[in-house]
């Protein structure tokens, strides 16, 4: 336990903000070289190493970024826990993988005893556009490196399996209206006062649950932003909503749009309002099914949750591949000033992950 809390310490020591990832990088190839049974690749601020037998394969995966600080960028340990900028989302996990490769390579040159094989992802920009992810730059640059047989993402989750993940839309609602003078607002339209059944609608949106694989998915709409007016006097011809649609992984994007724009209909005047998808990032099932993520499941020694918000299990499930979040902290802290996880988290995630691979 100790060990791995100094090693999560030495990573948060190690700035790594959203698209400043290189020098974390830099330590953990480090790291990964020290051992012959990792080959190791850097691909941009990103590093992967894998060991080179055959049989069943997993791929760890997780990110090297953080959200910019909040006054805790420096480690604190207090008590057997982590205080620090990433602490739980998500250098604990990043610290739960390299002790995993090390033991690896103490193994010797295969995976582990029941020679199942493992590829590490360690990937940059996860905090930011999706478009950035350094996760999609890694597939772009040899789309191999991410097949496996499944894969398990070390986001933050309490050391409990949630499963799969809820897809998101960004949309965005744009509302007509028509200018007049603000001292004689009968002769126009205000569009900012045609929000409000809009808005009413939105905060009694009909929230399905559905069950996959023993997993309840809460769906979720929320306005998320707003914007509109012209100036002080003026009665304003438009105004915008933007919308924040999580849906669960039973649909598809254009199937939760297309949902979303049949409850709001009657609000809008779609023959000269608009109601256009800005951003889309897709759901991934659960596939708890899978007798990877089963044994998964096993380990943890608990009942598997939904995962509630988007993460890249949906990025191995675009690809074939069944995939898992799990890994040490509370995802509740995650970009909170009060980030922290402790170290029976982390040697919790250790053993667990250590059993899936087949590791003593």
């Amino acid at each position: 336990m100790t060990d791995l809390l100094d090693l999560a310490a030495e990573l948060v020591e190690v700035p790594s903000v959203s698209r400043h990832e290189a020098l974390l990088a830099d330590l953990v190839a480090a790291r990964l070289r020290a051992s012959p049974a990792l080959e190791v690749r850097r691909i941009g601020d990103n590093v992967v190493a894998a060991t080179r037998g055959a049989g069943e394969r997993v791929v760890l995966a997780g990110h090297l970024d953080t959200v910019p600080p909040a006054g805790n960028e420096h480690a604190r340990v207090d008590h057997g826990v982590l205080h620090g900028l990433g602490a739980a989302d998500m250098k604990g996990g990043v610290a739960v993988m390299l002790a995993l490769a090390g033991a690896l390579g103490a193994e010797g040159a295969g995976g582990g005893a029941g020679g199942r094989q493992v590829t590490f992802c360690f990937y940059a920009r996860e905090e930011v556009a999706r478009t950035e992810s350094g996760l999609l730059e890694i597939a772009d640059s040899d789309p191999e490196i991410l097949a496996a047989d499944a894969a398990v993402l070390l986001e933050p989750t309490s050391c409990l399996v949630e499963a799969g993940c809820q897809g998101v839309l960004r949309v965005v609602a744009r509302l007509a209206g028509k200018r007049a003078h603000a001292a004689r607002p009968w002769m126009g339209e205000n569009a900012i006062h045609r929000l409000a059944p809009l808005l009413a609608r939105l905060a009694d949106y009909p929230a399905r649950r559905p069950v996959l694989d023993g997993c309840e998915y809460r769906e979720a709409t929320s306005a998320v932003l707003v914007s509109g007016g012209v100036a002080g006097n003026v009665v304003p011809d438009g105004a915008e909503l933007v919308l924040s649609h999580r849906f669960a992984p039973d649909r598809d994007a254009e199937s939760a749009f297309a949902e979303l724009r049949r409850e709001l209909a009657d609000v809008l005047e779609l023959e000269r309002d608009e109601l256009v998808v800005e951003d889309a990032a897709p759901a991934a099932p659960p596939r708890l099914d899978h007798p990877l993520l089963a044994a998964l499941v096993a380990a943890s020694g608990s009942p598997p949750r939904a995962k509630l918000g988007f993460t890249d299990v949906a990025t191995f499930a675009a690809r074939g591949v069944p995939a898992a979040n799990f890994g040490p902290g509370d995802p509740s802290l995650a970009h909170t000033a009060g980030e922290h996880v402790s170290g029976e988290e982390l040697a919790r995630a250790y053993a667990v992950l250590a059993a899936l691979l087949g590791l003593g």
